[in-house]
């Protein structure tokens, strides 16, 4: 007969209890109940359904990741180690070897559900991001110029944002403006002259950041004086373990030594220092890379990721694509690259919903049109009505981040609705503003789920539409060719974009030229 033990908690005045045997934990199922897990690349799976199953040690799925389920009847599972779980016609079976598993109902919606988690496994730390993060436009120089990072083109993209008519903001400098990976210095032909450049840059009204990544080439000179220290991860001789990345095979540093995270600040620091870099985009990380691999101290791959993505809280201006267990945290958090496709921009409203609901407000949408750049290698493939939906999709989110240039691929009138769409975000900059700092303090979600808001009256399903706070209900039109789409208006009176007043628990159809995001406000 399996061992069973109760641990019990203490929250305010409630006494509850979690329930662990022996690391196996099964739940029964009920029809009329949803869940969510912390995987957001999943997000457009969700809620779950039976069949599905995950391992969450050493997988991140190249995107956020949070040891967390949570329930529309105010059931949640959190544990603080990775764990394997199924569903079922009948059951939810979790286990976990490592650590206990919580398992409790503490409320009756999936947003007590959520609150209680973010109380008490990740609060919220009081900090909220830089708030040019939230009121202007991200520009990253990957789409353009991909491995060709240099100066004169950055520039020439630069000047090309304030020429066309859109703001300034944060421009992201993406991988290979390096000499290497691991010397992190501008490379000296491509940047004759990097001060000049972040000067003219910082002239312009931008706020830049570098990409850098743990990564370091073993035919380097650098390699061989930090392998000297001791500082990267091992293979099973002991020696420097060689990973496959996505851009080759590197040693990767071992952050469970403290002389590895100060080399690698340091580097950071002298490129603040030197250059006036506002901040870093750090990227990998992925707790794949580190499955096999010895540390100095005995941690999961899952906590290497989680000790990569700590670095970044030092750094006010950062940006993160892989993280492990870091909710309520002030860390900028981005969707994996999506494809330029139809089928991809579906996928942005459920992954930023499940991203809400997990403890990470501070997300971004990916880039507009897409962070793939194999879709855009050739011009002929972009889809120029995509890039106007996906620029709306962005413009009431979190964050809108643009990397392909919008007015070299548009025409006129593609472009015109681009720029609609940020003049929109910029009527609601403040409200955005305002739930960013609120989500610092309380740990609320910046956009939510109608489920969240609204609980229990069959929204639960919705994904292709979502609330700005509470009060503001914003439905993009995600398909090919101008139409209508239908739109659910919980009970209440709604004013639409339009200026039309409807009354609400119904389902409408509304028309959507190219250059409209339908968007409803609730009166009294």
């Amino acid at each position: 007969m399996k061992k069973i033990i109760f641990f019990l908690m203490i929250h305010m005045t409630t006494h509850l209890y979690c329930q662990k045997i022996d690391g196996h934990l099964k739940i029964d199922r009920k029809s009329n109940v949803y869940w969510w897990a912390g995987i957001i690349r999943e997000g457009h799976k969700m809620p779950l359904k039976s069949g599905y199953e995950a391992n969450l040690y050493g997988q991140c799925w190249r995107n956020q990741l949070q040891p967390l389920l949570l329930s529309t009847d105010g059931a949640l599972i959190w544990s603080e180690e990775s764990f394997r779980f199924e569903l079922n016609e009948k059951k939810i079976i979790v286990d976990n070897l490592e650590s206990p598993l919580f398992h409790e109902k503490v409320g009756t919606s999936l947003k007590d559900a959520y609150l209680y988690a973010s109380k008490n496994f990740f609060p919220p730390n009081g900090v909220m991001p830089p708030q040019e993060f939230f009121s202007i436009p991200q520009y990253n120089t990957w789409i353009e110029l991909t491995y060709n990072q240099n100066q004169d083109d950055i520039l020439n993209y630069a000047r090309g944002i304030v020429d066309n008519g859109m703001p300034p903001g944060i421009i992201m400098i993406d991988d290979n403006w390096q000499e290497d990976y691991g010397k992190w210095d501008f490379h000296q032909g491509r940047f004759p002259d990097p001060k000049a450049m972040m000067k003219e840059l910082k002239e312009m009204g931008f706020k830049v950041m570098l990409w850098v990544c743990p990564f370091v080439s073993p035919d380097s000179e650098i390699y061989r004086h930090l392998s000297e220290k001791d500082l990267f991860m091992l293979d099973n001789t002991d020696e420097p373990a060689m990973v496959r990345w996505w851009n080759g095979v590197s040693a990767v540093l071992d952050f469970t030594n403290p002389d590895s995270e100060k080399w690698f600040k340091g580097v950071l620091n002298r490129l603040i220092e030197d250059y006036g870099v506002d901040g870093f985009k750090l990227d990998a990380g992925d707790s794949r890379f580190y499955v096999g691999l010895k540390s100095l101290k005995d941690v999961s791959p899952n906590t290497h990721t989680e000790l990569f993505a700590k670095i970044g809280l030092e750094y006010p201006y950062n940006e993160y694509r892989a993280t492990w267990k870091m909710g309520g945290k002030h860390l900028i958090q981005r969707l994996h690259d999506k494809n330029h496709d139809w089928t991809d921009l579906k996928k942005l409203i459920p992954h930023m919903l499940l991203e809400g609901i997990m403890g990470y407000p501070f997300s971004c949408p990916d880039m507009i049109g897409g962070g793939q750049f194999k879709s855009f290698l050739n011009d002929t493939t972009i889809d120029k009505e995509l890039i106007v939906r996906s620029t709306q999709v962005h413009a009431l989110m979190p964050m809108m981040q643009f990397s392909v240039a919008p007015w070299r691929i548009l025409d006129k009138n593609h472009f015109q609705a681009v720029l609609d769409a940020i003049s929109l975000r910029e009527k609601f900059k403040e409200t955005i503003l305002q739930l960013a700092k609120e989500a610092s303090v309380n740990g609320e979600p910046i956009i939510r789920s109608m489920e969240y808001v609204f609980p229990n009256q069959g929204y639960a399903l919705i994904s292709d539409q979502f609330m700005l706070g509470n009060n503001i209900l914003v439905a993009p039109f995600l398909e090919r060719g101008e139409g209508t789409r239908k739109i659910i208006l919980p009970a209440g009176n709604w004013k639409s974009d339009m200026g039309e007043i409807f009354s609400g628990d119904k389902l409408i159809e509304a028309k959507v030229p190219l250059n409209r995001i339908p968007y409803f406000e609730l009166v009294e």
